[in-house]
This record gives C-alpha cells, structure tokens and sequence, in this order.
C-alpha cells in the first residue's frame, strides 16, 4: 500500500465555536470519497505553508460517518500556536492540503454497545464523531459523554451535543464538568481528575466498568490521569482508548524498546547509509545519527516523507525496517508488537549500523 499522500481540498465552511475554536468543513469530490473515507475517532492532517515555513498540524474529525461529502475538523487556537492562529484566519472558498484520514483512536460501528466517552477541551471532535456514529448507526446502543472545560463559553460544539441530547433522549448522556464557573450540582464543579472520575463512579454517575470502551481524549495530564483512574476502577486496560498528539511539556514515554535488527545488522552507530522505500521507488540518503533522525535527514536531502506531529505521537510516519537496526528516541504510538515485527517511527528513528533500508510502503 502507498504512503498517504496530500490532496488540495476546498473549504465548504467556517463555523465559529468558540471566540477561539472555529469548525473547518472540507468538501470531497467524488473521485476522492474512497480516499477519505474514516473511521470515527480518526484526524485528517493539514498542511500550508505560513511565513514560508511548511507547517502540518493533525486534527481529528467530528463528522458522522454518514457525513458522505464534506469532512469537519475542529480547530482551538493555541497560546503561540502558528497553525492553529492560521486556521482561524482561514474561510470559505479557500484550499489547503490535507492528508487522508488515519489514527487508531477508533470506533467500529456495528452491533450494540455502551460507550463512556470522556472529554477535554478540543477533545470533543473526535469523541462527538464516535457519538454521532454510534447513535446513528446502533438503535440500541448508548453513550454517555463526560465534557470538561473551563466554562461554558468555551464549550464547543454545543448545538450538536444539545441536538444529540434532544434526539436521543434515552441513549444519550451528557454531563459538564466546569472548573471555572460554578454549576447547580456541586459533583460537577472542578477539574476532571481521577478524584473526580472515582467520585463520580462511586455516586452511579458513570458506571466505567460496565462500558464496553471508554474513550478519552483532552490534554495530556487529564488523558494520563483519567486512564489510571479508570484502570484503578477495575476497567480492563484493553478497554481503555486514547491517543496523544501533544504531550506536556517535559513529558516522556516508557523508554522505547530497541526495534529487532533485521538481516545484516552490524552494530555500527552513526554516518549511515539510508535506503528509502516509498511509493515502490528507492532513494538512498546518508543519515549521521548523532545529529540526525531519518525524517530530518531525509527533508534536508529534498524527499518528502509522510509525517504530522513529528514528535513520536501519531504514527504518520511509520515504517518497515527491511534491514539494518534503528533505535527510536521516543516513542508514543507503536505497539509491542509492531516493534517486534520491525516497525519503526522516522521521525524518532536513528541508525544504529552502516546500513538501514526502509519501507514506508510496508503495512
């Protein structure tokens, strides 16, 4: 399978949601509607170039899988946030470059489920997608979403969550947890935190371990502490779902596990000969691991790998090492098994012999 590509796609529509969080909904051309199609819980990568730098930032999609001619993504503006202060500039008729989707912060619609999902801030888009999906296309399953935000001006998407409540009366349930304003129900008040989560399993209010998933999704602290708070709840870490895109500052993974050398590994540390394998063509590049990942190298060298976070988070960059061995420096997104079976990130990877070979065509 070919590494994904970009694709200029047309603005349909701008909705502002918050004074600092808008809703871009992208038409898809016909021709591109396989290309585009999701799963709830996946993001779509954009790209522009801004001040002439190439800028590519992931967001997750918040369309409902029967949703078949447009893709909405929602976008919060950051504190020093260059692309997301860009994407509020952005309007109608406009056209950008964006990936086609991918993540694993998946729901598979089909059967009957209870779904907890759990919310922060921007971490609504892919959590309101999954809902939307999910009522839509289960007429017995439930949700129940757990949304925090600092108050509620800052509540996004608050008409369709209202619209999901009122057409869903009784499969749908939707609770605010404010840390700055102050509501009638005092459970409600404060920051989502494990305290919180226990508190609220411990009234009834939620019940985690009778979900069949619990999906969480918001900055990395709340995501970090939610997930233990579940785990000392009883739930089943495979029932557990999350992925991050921007940890916190000074955050750092387990150790990444050193990815099984393949064939012709002879443990040589640096000044590399790098072939890439991508889109059935072979490119080779010289990558000195003390100074440099493959990803960097392979940018300065002119190739135009897949990529987003660049950071060891999303998994955009993912790759087969064919031969050769590479150590990653951090690693978010892989799972033990992928590593085991040679899997790479190159955005992470260094060297560790004279030659490394490549393939991003490798599923």
């Amino acid at each position: 399978m070919a590494a994904p590509r970009f694709h200029e796609l047309e603005i349909a529509a701008v909705r502002n949601e918050t004074p600092d969080a808008v809703a871009i909904t992208f038409a898809i051309p016909e021709d591109s509607r396989d290309t585009f199609a999701f799963l709830p819980g996946q993001y779509l990568t954009l790209r522009a170039d801004i001040d002439g730098e190439d800028m590519r930032r992931s967001y997750s999609i918040c369309s409902p899988l029967n949703e078949t001619g447009h893709r909405t993504v929602g976008v919060k503006r950051i504190e020093d946030g260059r692309f997301s202060s860009f994407a509020q500039t952005l309007k109608k008729g406009d056209r950008i470059q964006v990936m086609p989707p991918q993540g694993r912060f998946t729901a598979q619609i089909g059967g009957d489920h209870d779904y907890l999902l759990l919310a922060a801030g921007s971490g609504i888009t892919p959590c309101l997608s999954i809902a939307k999906s999910v009522l839509a296309g289960e007429p017995n399953s439930t949700v129940t979403l757990l949304y925090a935000n600092r108050n509620s001006s800052s509540v996004m998407f608050r008409d369709d969550l209202n619209d999901l409540k009122d057409r869903y009366t009784t499969r749908f349930t939707l609770l605010h947890v404010m840390d700055e304003e102050v509501q009638d129900v005092e459970i409600m008040n404060g920051r989502l935190d494990a305290e919180k989560l226990e508190s609220l399993a411990g009234l009834g209010v939620i019940d985690p371990k009778s979900a069949d998933a619990i999906y969480i999704c918001g900055p990395e602290p709340m995501i970090r502490s939610a997930s233990t708070a579940m785990a000392a709840l009883g739930v089943d870490e495979d029932r557990i779902k999350f992925e991050l895109f921007t940890p916190a500052p000074g955050a750092k993974p387990a150790p990444a596990p050193k990815p099984k050398a393949a064939k012709g590994a002879n443990g040589a540390s640096h000044g590399a000969a790098v072939e890439i394998i991508l889109d059935g063509a072979r490119r080779t590049i010289e990558v000195d691991a003390s100074t440099d990942t493959v990803l960097t190298a392979a940018t300065r060298a002119g190739l135009d790998l897949p990529y987003s976070c660049a950071g060891g988070m999303c998994c955009t960059c993912r790759c087969k090492i064919v031969e050769g061995s590479a150590t990653m420096d951090e690693n978010f997104s892989l799972e033990p098994w992928e590593i085991e079976a040679g899997f790479t990130l190159s955005c992470q990877a260094r060297p560790d012999t004279d030659r490394l070979v490549l393939d991003f065509d490798a599923q």
